[in-house]
């Protein structure tokens, strides 16, 4: 059994500690949204409370401290004075009966927009509050972009004719109408290449040959990749000698927009999103190298990588896909001053896009769209807009994806783009 291997295996490891810097960046949470209730407002701050010991707090005041706390947030209405009433002027200071914050300080962000919070999107927190980046969500990351390594260069790494990008447009074809379907939409990579891809291996050790699930023959077994050090808020000097915040938590309004089909820009929502400014961390990535030369595929595909100079090469060369493509579709859009009573001018963008090498390793969470999250960037550009039209919102006619977020900073300028980050070996 592969249980008897694990126990045999040598440790021959290549690990590495990366450091990781990002512009902004949001990872999502299990709650995608909070309501009224899970967060206070000021004019330059948001609080996500202790909501149990708030509600406790404001009833042990008497009164109608807590009636007035249920009515205000009923009616959407701005609590700072009420709770200045009860707790005094730095209200965010207050204890619970224990002695806690009520109002932690890795739950408060700067507030970015002038704007009423409404549907507050929150970011991944650890099990200590802390703001983070899983190491999930970077290993997820990787294996899109080892997929749309190996289907660009199939005939370099011996993939099977039947998994050619060609071949698998063909079949998505086909299937176009069962994709309407959500749960087949979540299991049909894995049928058309990821399965492929990572799961028919066969293990070589010692001169046997193991089968397994393909949990277990999934080659990407070798690769561990830890959490990042929680993103915690502080300052770092520049060579200049700038002192300069890193790990800022700020909510700020994210524009969606699109294009009108004379590719004027169209502004279609505004959502806030906490995000992290000046992201810096560092988390380690593990190969286990006497593992991986145990794989051996059933159909004679070559592994793509060995070391993980390559494999974060890997993700380099898919990074710059995306970079391209997004560099293309600002260029072409126009900018609106007068959509829906927002000045859509996207001047920022292309000026962030202009470089022609992608300055970045990869394209990490919420904003990173179908682009980076799947291998679409292979597809025909029609193809790409039938699975759209197919298993998202429809925009017949328009290239897939349509739209866009970006992100505004306080002085109502659309100035980033959100998702890009920076691995460097430490």
């Amino acid at each position: 059994m592969l249980t008897s291997i694990a126990l045999k295996k040598p440790e021959v490891y290549e690990s590495k500690k990366i450091q990781l810097t990002s512009p902004i960046l949001h990872i999502g949470s299990s709650v995608s949204r909070l309501n009224p209730f899970e967060y206070v407002q000021t004019s330059k701050k948001v609080y996500l409370p202790n909501q149990e010991a708030l509600a406790k707090a404001l009833h042990k005041k008497g009164g109608r401290y807590l009636n007035d706390y249920i009515q205000a947030i009923s009616d959407r209405q701005d609590i700072d004075n009420l709770l200045k009433d009860a707790f005094g002027e730095q209200w965010w200071s207050t204890t619970d009966a224990n002695g806690e914050l009520i109002f932690s300080k890795n739950a408060i962000s700067q507030k970015l927009t002038d704007d009423r919070i409404t549907d507050l999107r929150p970011m991944i927190r650890n099990g200590m509050g802390q703001l983070y980046i899983p190491g999930s969500s970077i290993k997820g990351a990787i294996r899109t972009a080892i997929a749309y390594y190996l289907l660009k260069h199939g005939g370099r790494y011996n993939v099977s004719k039947n998994q050619k990008v060609s071949e698998i447009e063909k079949k998505l074809r086909s299937r176009l109408g069962e994709l309407g379907n959500k749960h087949k939409q979540k299991s049909a990579d894995d049928d058309l290449f990821m399965d492929t891809l990572f799961s028919e291996y066969t293990l070589v050790y010692q001169n046997k040959r193991y089968n397994g699930s393909s949990q277990n023959t999934d080659f990407l077994r070798v690769l561990s990749v830890s959490d990042c050090a929680p993103l915690i808020e502080g300052k770092i000097n520049t060579k200049k000698g700038q002192s300069i915040p890193i790990n800022l938590p700020i909510v700020a309004e994210v524009i969606v927009s699109s294009r009108f089909p004379d590719y004027l820009a169209k502004y279609r929502a505004s959502l806030y999103v906490e995000m992290v400014r000046n992201i810096q961390t560092t988390f380690t990535l593990t190969l286990d190298t006497e593992m991986l030369s145990w794989f051996q595929h059933k159909q004679g595909m070559k592994l793509p990588f060995h070391n993980l100079d390559e494999l974060i090469q890997i993700c380099q060369e898919f990074s710059q896909e995306q970079w391209d493509y997004e560099h293309d579709y600002w260029n072409d859009i126009k900018n609106n001053p007068r959509a829906a009573g927002k000045n859509l001018d996207f001047n920022y963008i292309r000026q962030f896009y202009e470089p022609e090498d992608c300055p970045f390793s990869m394209r990490l969470g919420w904003g990173s769209g179908m682009t980076g999250t799947t291998v679409g960037l292979l597809f025909d550009d029609e193809l790409r807009a039938d699975i759209r039209d197919t298993c998202g919102l429809k925009a017949p006619q328009f290239e897939a994806p349509k739209s866009r977020r970006t992100v505004v900073n306080p002085n109502s300028e659309i100035k980033f783009v959100p998702g890009w980050i920076k691995l460097k070996n430490l």
